[in-house]
């Protein structure tokens, strides 16, 4: 065999290893692709409930919150029945008390009975504001709907329209929340003098 035979057959042998090696390239190549299409997948379904996860646990902080804040509403607020019914107590009261102004012949007797009304509803009123029960005394003050019931409007000359001029019965808030409206006389506006057309 001669020089140049044995040349050959190393070329071929050489281009028959370069040509299997390519082949396998191609062949590891096309079992990468379904490799890397799944790896793909994967990552998607992984991004996807990372995704739920955040979903879920915001929406627990917002139950948590909600949950927190009907807690406190309902402390705050567990004794507005109980005010409801101890209200009539205080209009009583100074009912009492406003009966007994004015009276020039008040006997030693009226005077004392006055005096023990007054101890007792001021006693009520600072148990009141113990529990955050606040009165509503609006006289003066403009006109809120919000907190005010208007039993009428009346003229009066000397307030500002739509301001509170007299209270019928005081109103109450329990931490802020009106549990009774004040009922009140409100002013109202003068009616704008007419123009005499025969100027």
């Amino acid at each position: 065999m001669s020089a140049d035979e044995k040349r050959s057959e190393q070329v071929d042998e050489q281009n028959e290893a370069t040509e299997a090696a390519a082949e396998e390239n191609v062949a590891a190549e096309q079992s990468a692709e379904p490799e890397m299409s799944e790896v793909e997948s994967l990552q998607a379904q992984l991004q996807e409930q990372q995704e739920q996860v955040l979903r879920v646990q915001a929406e627990m902080q917002n139950v948590r919150r909600r949950a927190e804040i009907d807690v406190e509403k309902a402390h705050k607020f567990a004794l507005e029945k109980f005010v409801k019914e101890l209200l009539p107590v205080a209009d009583s009261l100074e009912k009492a008390v406003e009966s007994t102004e004015g009276q020039q012949d008040a006997s030693e007797m009226v005077t004392s009975i006055r005096e023990g009304v007054e101890m007792t509803l001021d006693l009520f009123r600072k148990s009141l504001a113990k529990f955050n029960v606040e009165q509503l005394d609006p006289v003066g003050e403009p006109f809120d709907p919000q907190q005010h019931e208007a039993m009428s409007m009346v003229p009066a000359p000397n307030a500002e329209p739509n301001s509170v001029v007299a209270v019928v019965q005081k109103g109450y808030l329990l931490n802020g929340r009106v549990v009774r409206p004040a009922m009140v006389m409100v002013a109202k506006a003068e009616d704008s003098p007419k123009i005499d057309e025969q100027a």
